[in-house]
């Protein structure tokens, strides 16, 4: 009688043991969901908040799964003639593998501002930083400050530096960037040069600074300059902005799918709980 009740406790000892372990796995990699749709819900947060940003372009949260603890490798022998076909893998969660920048284009928004500037196509307007650091941006929405030269929002310069003359009737920048102005004294325009654009071989690659300016990095690769309207290179449509190429539409199904897919792991916790809690009463 002895030996059959130690029997019967060593079972429900190793039985809770193990209920113990796969519960904690169960709470671990819920917790991994549910760190990852907190990431997600971020990113759709933040393409919302700038659904009016001139140029901005959304960006998408990829996941990934996260290692695999392997109980009985497929292929492996299971007894002495035989050999497992499916192998048992148990996965330990998700993560956020990267946040993906999508750059289709923005809807045109006529402004009829000779200043504001669209691209249509590829290509980045270039930024010259205090530092004369080079950055680029989408957001053609520059003016003239009071030298003549045209800037950003910010008051860096355009890349690169034109200087419109006080006594300039107009300025018009072509689809292929050519600058010119018209001065009160002469029927003629004078061309200024050309403004150029950037392309990337990797636009996903580059890095967001804030205030509609990106860096270029490695990943991104060495920024290509060219002129606009050749080759890959968009033209330039001037009177115009480009919106932002946020769906809000889109959004919100992305923002429901992913509070439901939190709300699930929460689920998964509390259940894996519940089973943890029943395993201890038991000892």
């Amino acid at each position: 009688m002895i030996m059959q009740a130690l029997k019967v406790f060593l079972i429900t000892f190793f039985f809770c043991l193990a209920l113990d372990i796969y519960s904690m796995t169960a709470i671990n990699t819920a917790a991994t969901g549910m760190a990852a749709q907190e990431t997600n819900v971020n990113t759709i947060s933040n393409n919302i908040a700038n659904v009016n940003t001139t140029g901005f372009k959304r960006g998408r949260a990829e996941f990934e799964d996260l290692i695999y603890e392997t109980r009985n490798e497929a292929g492996s022998r299971s007894s002495g003639n035989s050999l497992y076909n499916v192998g048992t893998q148990i996965g330990t969660g998700a993560r956020v593998s990267a946040v993906r920048n999508e750059f289709s284009a923005g809807n045109p928004q006529v402004t009829n501002n000779p200043y504001d500037l669209m691209i249509s196509g590829e290509g980045f307007f270039g930024i010259i930083m205090p530092n004369n650091e080079l950055r680029f941006t989408r957001d053609g929405a520059f003016s003239a400050d009071a030298n003549g030269i045209l800037v950003t929002k910010q008051g860096y310069k355009v890349f690169p530096t034109f200087t419109i003359p006080p006594n300039a009737k107009s300025m018009s920048i072509s689809e292929n960037g050519v600058v010119d102005i018209y001065l009160n004294d002469q029927l003629e325009p004078t061309t200024l040069g050309v403004l150029p654009l950037f392309t990337f071989i990797n636009n996903a690659g580059l890095k967001e600074s804030g205030g509609n300016l990106y860096r270029a990095t490695q990943s991104s690769g060495a920024p290509i300059q060219g002129v606009p309207g050749e080759g890959i290179v968009g033209a330039i449509m001037q009177g115009t902005l480009e919106t932002s190429n946020v769906n809000i539409m889109t959004e919100m199904t992305n923002l429901i799918r992913a509070q439901r897919a939190y709300e699930m792991n929460a689920k998964v916790m509390g259940v894996a709980d519940q089973m943890l809690q029943t395993a201890t009463n038991i000892r």
